[in-house]
């Protein structure tokens, strides 16, 4: 039997997994896949490591499959096809760890209960992230579970880059900028010394673009501050999310429009960002490809976010020495990278157009003071390495 790990990141009506096998120190990906549409008419997908479909099913709309029907079917395809593989650990990705939690950690029923006392900091991700680690404690005691979070990165940047300025007895009760999209730059600064290892080793400005987006700035591989703060709705405009807001708006919207919390947060995290501005939609392909200049607006406001907080990250990094673009929007447009990089002419990024155009990794000129890249992000690899690591550590 060869060793394996499943990776789940659960959202709420989806459940995205990859499995790797344990070859000694490496971890091999093996499959991925998705279980969408949860709720519906569920739909699921399976490739492999190449990218080739392994498998796909769809189910009825009623009854809906659910988390639990997700997990049961996955755990049956995963025994069918896996080929002599014994699955020795899960790991999951879990958005919010609080101010207690800076590294992954082995699951139990008692951890799980205390990280549902998080919910209301992140209450659109934390209650799915905890479902399938619930029902897999439950159908399948022995296996070992580990919860990897995205707020862990952060966890070390400096005390003033974390505080509000608001009474203690409130910041004391856990009010605090923690950051988001932790497993993402944690894995780019792993992988940044393979490419630039003076950008690895100085400072860096790593820019998260998809449809969750955001930037951090990473001095010596660790992070120094975040555009998201408190919430995953902070910082730059999304693809349905508001970022940023003058907290008075949100008193104008109670005031004014008499909206309660319940339909504000349906409006700055389901209505706003990309889909707001154009009217159109969140998908930043569908806006590119549109002559509505609605469409031409929402990209430019989303461009000049970034301008904006590029400039500020560089600030308390005190210096710039790379920028790195990363996840779906920024691996894959080369159009919005081409915008934010001549837009960073001042702070020494000089584009490469062919070089941007085919998608880099290095997409600036020879002679750039600041260099460009483009480097694909790998969050499951990383919650695989965690998990592996914790798992070895125990035995």
């Amino acid at each position: 039997m060869t060793d394996a790990l499943l990776v789940l990141n659960a959202g709420s009506s989806s459940l995205k997994f990859s499995v790797f096998r344990v070859d000694g120190d490496a971890l091999r990906p093996l499959a991925s896949g998705v279980l969408e549409e949860l709720t519906q008419a569920a739909r699921f997908r399976a490739r492999d490591a190449s990218g080739k479909l392994l498998d796909e099913k769809a189910w009825p709309a009623e009854p809906a499959l659910g988390h639990a029907g997700a997990l049961e079917f996955l755990n049956g395809w995963l025994r069918a096809h896996g080929d002599g593989l014994r699955l020795v650990g899960v790991g999951h990705r879990v958005v919010h760890g609080g101010t207690d939690h800076a590294a992954p950690v082995r699951l139990d029923a008692t951890l799980v209960d205390r990280l549902e006392t998080l919910v209301p900091l992140a209450p659109l991700h934390q209650p799915h992230n905890l479902l399938p680690i619930r029902i897999l404690l439950e159908r399948q005691p022995a296996l070992p579970q580990v919860a990897c979070f995205d707020t862990a990165f952060h966890h070390g940047a400096p005390a003033l880059a974390q505080a509000f300025a608001l009474p203690r007895a409130i910041t004391e009760r856990g009010v605090r900028r923690y950051g988001f999209h932790g497993l993402s730059y944690e894995y780019i600064a792993s992988v940044l010394p393979q490419h630039d290892a003076r950008a690895a080793a100085g400072k860096t400005v790593v820019l998260h673009l998809g449809n969750g987006a955001s930037m951090c700035a990473i001095a010596g591989g660790r992070s120094v501050a975040s555009t998201m703060g408190f919430t995953a709705v902070d910082g730059l405009p999304m693809g349905t999310r508001s970022g940023a807001l003058d907290p008075g708006v949100i008193l104008y919207l109670i005031d004014e429009l008499k909206m309660d919390a319940r339909a504000i947060e349906r409006l700055i995290y389901k209505e706003s960002g990309l889909l707001g501005v154009s009217g159109l939609s969140s998908d930043m392909r569908t806006l590119a490809e549109s002559s509505d200049p609605r469409a031409a607006e929402a990209i430019e406001l989303f461009v000049y976010r970034i301008g904006r907080e590029l400039g500020s990250l560089a600030a308390a990094l005190g210096g710039l020495d790379a920028i790195v673009f990363t996840a779906g929007i920024g691996e894959h447009s080369a159009l919005i990278r081409d915008k934010v990089c001549r837009a960073a002419a001042w702070l020494g990024v000089e584009l490469d157009p062919a070089a941007n155009a085919g998608g880099g990794p290095r997409i600036s000129s020879a002679a750039s003071r600041t260099a460009a890249w483009v480097l694909p992000t790998n969050e499951e690899l990383m919650i695989a390495r965690h998990t592996r690591a914790l798992l070895t550590e125990e035995h």
